[in-house]
């Protein structure tokens, strides 16, 4: 099996423009190829998986990645996917947010001479004079056609600013300069981001000549990889600050049965004859399968030794419904409780909801348990008392588990 006929086989290739020219470069080790970043936090979540492990696959065949970091492109904003306008972000949070997907990239896929590149495309679009600009690229792009494109479609109703119409226009020039100063022939993103990248390709052939060899290849992300990353309304993050390995092995313990063969095939680098074994596994065993993915996607963030901890520490929650140390666990000052503290209140100060109104909506629907026992009322208190009992534990819906400790 080809290296093109395996990413296929693990159903990760969406659309491509020329399958044929896309499966050869791939395959022989001759594609560079860029995957955009903008940098909107300061870490990379669980949906950049898709990325993360293509680029890793593609470099380990031989082809040569870069990590283009979005440091002028962040300055406008995406439309795609959104219904309202993303937060304008400064040049400094913007260079920072950069350094720290960088740190977390390198556990990923490898730089240096000859090796991966991690470029910012801020070095060239913060350049641009907007009237060459205009001259330059504006004539090869009709806005009939622009308008019809998916990303900019959700946005009519509540409006598409003018500062986000030119994303397609700055994302397709990143292919063009780095087509002709990097050698780059080859993009690859989100299926979402189809119509962006065909700009990129198609403004290459119209400047440079239509044999220029310019390729575009989109992932399923529409689909099952927008979802990633996300739970209960809050992203599940790479930094272990942000998100401790226990949690982000949680996370992916706890995808549901139809999803976890998909997630094995498209995010892990288990051999594709053990997955297909997988395949038949039914009942229990589905729990096995998704303490597999867990691992080993654990192991490639954070490390095997985290990984082993965290599935120590799972399998004693769930199998003798004792109280793990890598549980995750907030402490709080016995002064903080005062006379008490709402259930809402101490969930939002262990993050276990955004707002107190979320809290308390999941009480309502009988969400919320402490110490096994159903909080009954939003209204209910815990004073620093009850706390110091002894092993204090709040449980979310059927698996999110958190320790309180009064200090």
């Amino acid at each position: 099996m080809t290296l093109y006929d395996e990413l296929k086989a693990r159903g990760l290739v969406a659309q491509v423009t020329d399958e044929e020219e896309v499966s050869r470069l791939i395959n022989e080790g001759k594609a560079t190829f860029y995957i955009g970043f903008d940098c909107t936090a300061d870490s990379l979540t669980a949906g950049h998986f898709m990325a993360l492990t293509l680029m890793k696959r593609l470099q380990a065949a031989g082809n040569k990645p870069i990590a283009l970091i979005g440091g002028g492109t962040t300055m406008i904003g995406d439309p795609s996917g959104r219904t309202d306008m993303r937060k304008m972000l400064t040049k400094e949070d913007i260079d920072h947010n950069a350094a720290c997907f960088k740190k977390q990239m390198e556990k990923f896929i490898e730089f240096g001479d000859g090796k991966a590149m991690m470029l910012n495309n801020a070095d060239w679009l913060l350049k641009l004079n907007y009237v060459e600009l205009l001259r330059e690229v504006g004539a090869c792009f009709s806005v009939n056609n622009m308008l019809r494109a998916d990303c900019y479609k959700q946005r009519w109703e509540r409006g598409l600013s003018f500062l986000e119409f030119n994303y397609m226009i700055m994302q397709s020039y990143d292919f063009y300069y780095m087509f002709q100063h990097y050698g780059c022939n080859m993009q690859c993103g989100g299926n979402d981001q189809w119509s962006n990248m065909l700009g990129g390709t198609e403004l290459i052939r119209r400047k440079l000549g239509k044999d220029s060899h310019c390729l575009t290849i989109t992932l399923l992300t529409d689909s099952q990889g927008n979802k990633m990353g996300k739970t209960a309304g809050n992203a599940v993050w790479l930094d272990p600050e942000k998100t401790s390995p226990y949690e982000f092995f949680q996370y992916w313990r706890n995808v549901g049965d139809a999803d976890v063969m998909k997630c094995l095939r498209m995010l892990t680098f288990l051999p594709l004859e053990q997955i297909d074994e997988m395949e038949k596994w039914e009942g229990s065993q589905l729990n096995k399968a998704k303490e597999i993915l867990a691992f080993e996607l654990t192991k490639l963030v954070h490390s095997e030794e985290e990984a082993q901890k965290a599935l120590e520490a799972s399998k004693a929650l769930f199998g003798a419904g004792g109280v793990s140390a890598d549980m995750p666990t907030t402490e709080i000052a016995e002064a903080d409780f005062g006379d008490g503290m709402t259930v809402p209140e101490l969930m939002v100060r262990c993050k276990l909801a955004g707002s107190r109104g979320d809290a308390r909506r999941l009480i309502e629907q009988g969400g919320v348990t402490i110490n096994d026992e159903k909080v009954a009322s939003a209204s209910q208190l815990v004073t620093a008392a009850d706390v110091k009992k002894g092993d204090f534990v709040i449980k979310k819906g059927k698996k999110t588990f958190h320790k309180v400790i009064c200090k």
